[in-house]
């Protein structure tokens, strides 16, 4: 669901607002006006660094993962000719 950053034109106060499909036009929270401005809002950025924590992170997960179905593999083998 997206979130809205909008500023109050009547007192100025700027806040989010969660829009759900069930929700209602926006107000502003402290004065309840609905005469608002839409804000441009910031988006998420990553960096270099956070790309590789992030890559680093799922290599160790799907490591691991592969590790216990290559032993599966291995030990099902290992019974079938036995």
């Amino acid at each position: 669901m997206p979130i809205y950053e909008y500023q109050c034109r009547a007192c100025g106060h700027q806040f989010e607002y969660l829009v759900l499909p069930s929700s209602s036009a926006p107000e502003c929270p402290s004065c309840h006006d609905q005469d608002l401005q839409k804000m441009i809002s910031l988006c998420a950025v990553s960096s270099e660094g956070t790309r590789q924590a992030h890559l680093s992170s799922e290599r160790k997960k799907y490591g691991k993962i592969n590790r216990e179905k290559q032993h599966e593999e291995h030990k099902m083998l290992h019974e079938h000719h036995d």
